[in-house]
């Protein structure tokens, strides 16, 4: 379950940049896994998710967004849910700080 103290705030200039995102009508199953998926077809959709991130112009700050709040699952910001939770185990401190 998503631990939603990590929230940014209900104000709309901080949750504005998903306004700008590729995904924006996309069918949300591409970045969130049904139950079950493994394997290739896993990784199939999970390519085909980063292919939207790879066109994003808010890319970053949906990354930054995803590690700040520690989303638990699906693709953000280009990564998927088993990179975002290496790279927090491997930086700590920098995901803290935002870089």
């Amino acid at each position: 379950m998503a631990d939603i103290r990590r929230l940014p705030t209900p104000v709309a200039e901080v949750w504005d940049w998903q306004l700008h995102g590729a995904c924006r009508g996309e069918n949300t199953s591409l970045f969130f896994h049904p139950d079950g998926e493994r394997g290739p077809a896993r990784a199939r959709r999970q390519s085909a998710a980063k292919a939207v991130c790879s066109r994003c112009p808010v890319v970053d700050a949906c990354l930054k967004h995803a590690l700040a709040v520690r989303e638990p699952y699906g693709v953000w910001g280009g990564m998927s849910e088993e990179e975002r939770a290496r790279l927090i185990a491997a930086e700590p401190a920098a995901v803290a700080a935002g870089v």
